[in-house]
Parts: structure tokens; C-alpha cells; sequence
């Protein structure tokens, strides 16, 4: 008897699973912080270029100082891009006789000098880790360089902190990484120079994996199979409202280093944690720790108010031991099958494994890509990324009364073609309509953070069960390639306002369009083997009907002889 059945007697979502999924979920607020602080701490205000006339000394020479309707003067325009290229400036002699001239007209010369010094616009941000370390111009790749660390942070975490939290325990891992969360993340706001501050970030945002990863594990170990789905969507509704908290911060708080010491800080809270969140009961049954796991399950009886039949803790076994009853032949079968290269040896897993790692880069890539986008939106910065956040809210509603109605596929398709035809549509969008640029933004935001939601239990259902693991982490891998390109994405937004909108729109409606080509599986049954796997949904003729089983077994013994001889 496992813990599935304890289960039974437990309630699948009591009172007890009530109180400490709803705890666990909190953390996800202080993580959404510090995945989307990047936004603020990294903001690139409007800024120019300090002219030889002007005194750069501190509090003395301002963004405003130099009237813009002398800007043609001073630096010069594209014609294309339809801005002025503060980076350099007219090489002329700016006497009083050239600034005060009856006529504003271009320059003489067209020789230009690049800028040593900068003055920021500081009417939305008193100060930011671009404006105290110039990362503009030549320098503006180390702002998008410092969010692509952070994301190869959150890459290195999902795989260090998800093996520890497997052999260690989950409840020491998710203390263990949110002290360093805390240690690192006061950091980053002190640090003296950009490296420091860089890879201060690197590491909380490893530990975004092992804070809110964990924890997500932790809460879905205790619930039933019946509330998995609404368990496992509310707990991302905790990260949206942990997304629009951080435009609040960004506020009230307008210095940098003091905005990223704010977002730390709550992480203390969750300190107390230790003297109230369980370790998970099936970890412990996993481990063979039985004593410790009914000490866990006799506290949740006591709160949900139920008796469990002594007989139930007497045959209660550590789950692990019931996999002791496979055979060897078995054991050494799946350990030869439990590599990510056979989801690639046959032609229709293929197919449908590569659609799907294409699905997670693009899902991926354009979340992140459009929740960072905010400030290259125009308009309110601070309101654009609240209704970034706020719209994931009605997309994750929308999976809990769909996703188990009109099945996985519909949702997927559906809401990345949507994202795809709303990005697109921008391209057509003249400047004079900013605010319906932003509105297709914000519908595309809300459609691919409704087909993220989905492809996670879409692909756990695709892959065999002998491979799902490997498979979803070989997934998840590939996404977090999607996050790390996206700041350089955004780059391309300086360049024309809806470029990173256009591609981001590009990928995900190929995207959409590629996953009508995979098998829906609601309400179908799982594949448990290679065979399976190349079996489900692939379409065949009646006459090679017959032959499918002795064809698949021969093209799995085949590949398992050659996965024996390479080892």
C-alpha cells in the first residue's frame, strides 16, 4: 500500500492539503519578484548624449537641460528608424551664435563624434544598474547579456536543485535555496560594479528553481489526482499576482538598488515556514522512512478530521519497494529504454518529440519575451506590465473550464495561433495607434501564457512512460533556451517598436500550426512503451495493421542491441 491510498482515507484536497498547498504557493509571489524585477532594475530610461558645452558634473547637467527642439543641432536623425542617434554628436563648434540662431537647421558638417558621458530622463526612474553603468549604446548588450545569465541561473537550478531536492529531501532543499535567494539577492542591490551585480542575479535565479520548483512539488505530492489540474494552474495564478505586486514596488520605489532590496526582503518571511511545512509523506515513503511519513499522515488526518484504519499504517510500504517486484529483465529493459535518444530513433516519436521541444522554445521565448517588452511598448510602462500580469489570470481561468473539456490540442493550437495572429497584426499597426499596439500585445501575452499552462501536462502526456521524464526535462531544457535569447529579442524593439512582436508572433502561429500535426490526448490512455509511444497517433493503412506489433518490436530490440553495444 503507497500513498495513494492513504490518500483515500485523507481526502484528495482536505483541509490539512488546504492550508499548506495555500503557504506553499506564496513563495511563487517572491520568485515571480525577482524573474521580473529585470524589467525595473535593467530599465532603460530615454537619455542623451552630454554636449561639449554642457558641465557633465553631478546634479548639474540634466536630460531636460538641452530643449529638444534644438536636438537636429546637436545629434543626428534616421530617417528610419525616426529617432535621433543620441549615441554621437555633431563635431561643430556649439557657441552661443549656433545655439541661438533665428532658424533651426541642420548642421554644416556631417562629422560626429561618440559620446563619453550620458544624462538620463529621470521623471519614471530616479535610477537604474543601465543608467549607474552606462549600458547603453556599445554597451547595451551587457543589460540583455545580465537577464540571459539570470535565465541560464534558472536552467542550473531547475537541474541542481531538482536532484538534491531528490536524494536530500524536498523541505531541506527549499530552505537551503531560499536563504541564498535572500544572501544573494540583497547582493545585487549593493553591488559595486556590473559583474558582481550580474552574477549576484545568476544565482537567485538558480534559486527561483529550488524556492518555487520544490515547493510546487511539495504541494502536488499531498493532493489527489482529482484537484492535480486545479492545483497545479492556481499555484501559477500566485506567480501572475507576484507579477503585477512588482510593478507596486516599482512605484513607490524609483532607486534601483533599494527596488531590489524591497523584492528580497519578503523571502524572509517564508523562514517561519520551517516549524509549519511538512516534508513531502510519499518523499519519505520513496526513502523508506515509513515512521516519519505516518507521523506526517497522522497530523493531516488530525486536521482533516478523519481516522485512518491501523491496518492501513501496518501495511503501508515505502513506494520504492514496489518497483522491486519487476523483474530484472525488466529493470535493465527500461533502463536501456530511458534515454532521450530513442524518443528520436523512430520516425513518428520523432516527429512528435521535436514539435514539441519546438512548442516549449516558442512558448518559452515569446512569454518571457513579451512580459519583458513592456517598456519598448510605449505609453505607461507601469501600467503596460501590471495588465502583462493581470491578463494571465483570465488564461489560466481559461484552462480549468476548458482544458478537460475541448481537450489538450484545441487549447494548445487554438491560443498560439491566436498569439501568433495577434502579434502579427502590429505590423500593420501605424505609431499614430500606439494604444492598439499594446492591445495585441496584451492578447498575445494572455494566448501563449494559456498554451505555457497547457503544454506542460500536454507533452507528459505524449511521451512514453518509460521515457516521460527524460523527456519533459529535455523539454523544459529547450525552453529555458527560449528564455535565454529573449533579452536579445527585445533589443530589437530600440530598432523598430514592433520587431520583437513580429517574430514573437512568427514563432508561435508556426508553432500552433506544427501541433495540429500531434495526437490529441484527452481521455485516451497514456503510452507506457517505446511501441507505444511510435504507436499513438500515427496513421496507418488496414493491411499494415497486423504487421505493427512485430515491426515495432523488432525496431525496439534493434535499437536497445544498439544501445547495449554503445555502452
Amino acid at each position: 500500500m503507497g500513498y495513494d491510498d492513504v490518500i483515500k482515507y485523507l481526502g484528495d484536497f482536505g483541509r490539512y492539503q488546504k492550508q499548506i498547498y495555500f503557504l506553499l504557493c506564496l513563495p511563487a509571489i517572491s520568485c515571480a519578484f525577482h524573474k521580473l524585477a529585470g524589467v525595473f532594475l535593467l530599465a532603460r530610461p530615454d537619455f542623451r548624449c552630454v554636449l561639449p558645452f554642457e558641465n557633465d558634473s553631478e546634479n548639474q547637467t540634466r536630460f531636460e537641460n538641452f530643449n529638444k527642439t534644438l536636438w537636429s543641432l546637436a545629434y543626428p536623425y534616421d530617417q528610419i528608424t525616426d529617432t535621433y542617434q543620441v549615441c554621437e554628436y555633431y563635431d561643430v563648434d556649439y557657441n552661443d551664435g549656433y545655439l541661438n540662431g533665428n532658424s533651426i537647421a541642420a548642421p554644416a558638417t556631417n562629422e560626429t563624434k561618440s559620446c563619453e558621458h550620458f544624462v538620463y530622463d529621470q521623471s519614471v526612474y530616479k535610477s537604474s544598474a543601465v543608467t549607474e553603468w552606462n549600458m547603453v549604446c556599445s554597451r547595451q548588450l551587457l543589460s540583455a547579456t545580465s537577464d540571459s545569465l539570470f535565465m541560464v541561473g534558472v536552467l542550473l537550478g531547475s537541474i541542481v536543485f531538482g536532484q538534491l531536492s531528490d536524494r536530500y529531501g524536498r523541505k531541506p532543499i527549499f530552505f537551503a535555496s531560499l536563504v541564498i535567494q535572500v544572501v544573494f539577492g540583497v547582493l545585487a542591490g549593493v553591488a559595486p560594479e556590473y559583474f558582481t551585480y550580474t552574477i549576484s542575479r545568476m544565482i537567485v535565479g538558480a534559486t527561483t528553481s529550488g524556492v518555487f520548483l520544490v515547493a510546487y512539488v511539495i504541494a502536488m505530492e499531498m493532493v489527489g489526482s482529482s484537484y492535480r489540474l486545479f492545483a497545479g494552474v492556481a499555484c501559477q495564478m500566485f506567480f501572475s499576482v507576484g507579477f503585477m505586486l512588482t510593478a507596486g514596488f516599482a512605484y513607490f520605489i524609483r532607486d534601483w538598488r533599494w527596488l531590489q532590496i524591497a523584492l528580497t526582503l519578503p523571502g524572509l518571511l517564508f523562514m517561519c515556514y520551517h516549524w509549519i511545512i511538512p516534508e513531502s509523506a510519499r518523499w519519505l515513503l520513496s526513502k523508506g522512512r515509513k515512521d516519519e511519513a505516518i507521523v506526517v499522515i497522522e497530523k493531516a488526518a488530525q486536521v482533516n478530521n478523519v481516522t485512518i484504519p491501523q491496518e492501513v499504517y501496518e501495511n503501508l510500504i515505502d513506494e520504492s519497494a514496489e518497483k522491486k517486484n519487476d523483474s530484472e529483465a525488466n529493470k535493465s529493459e527500461k533502463a536501456a529504454a530511458a534515454s532521450v535518444f530513442d524518443l528520436l530513433r523512430y520516425p513518428n516519436l520523432r516527429r512528435k518529440t521535436l514539435i514539441i521541444f519546438f512548442d516549449w522554445f516558442v512558448n518559452s521565448g515569446v512569454y518571457y519575451g513579451l512580459s519583458w517588452n513592456t517598456n519598448n511598448l510605449g505609453g505607461n510602462v507601469l501600467l503596460n506590465f501590471m495588465i502583462s500580469g493581470a491578463v494571465e489570470i483570465p488564461a489560466y481561468l481559461l484552462l480549468l473550464l476548458t482544458l478537460n473539456r475541448w481537450g489538450r490540442r484545441t487549447i494548445l493550437c487554438g491560443c498560439m495561433l491566436v498569439a501568433g495572429v495577434a502579434l502579427l497584426l502590429t505590423i500593420i499597426v501605424p505609431a499614430s495607434l500606439n494604444w492598439l499596439i499594446i492591445l495585441f500585445a496584451m492578447i498575445g501575452k494572455l494566448a501563449i501564457t494559456a498554451s505555457y499552462g497547457t503544454i506542460y501536462i500536454f507533452s507528459a502526456e505524449q511521451f512514453p512512460t518509460v521515457v516521460r521524464n527524460v523527456g519533459l526535462g529535455a523539454a523544459s531544457m529547450v525552453a529555458r533556451i527560449g528564455g535565454i535569447l529573449a533579452p536579445y529579442l527585445n533589443l530589437l524593439g530600440q530598432i523598430w517598436r514592433p520587431l520583437p512582436l513580429i517574430i514573437c508572433g512568427a514563432l508561435a502561429f508556426l508553432g500552433g500550426l506544427l501541433s495540429l500535426m500531434l495526437p490529441e490526448t484527452l481521455n485516451k490512455p497514456m503510452p507506457e512503451t517505446i511501441e507505444d509511444g511510435e504507436r499513438f497517433g500515427k496513421r496507418r493503412n488496414a493491411n499494415d495493421l497486423s504487421e505493427t506489433g512485430e515491426e515495432l518490436t523488432s525496431m525496439v530490440a534493434g535499437g536497445q542491441q544498439a544501445n547495449g553495444k554503445a555502452k
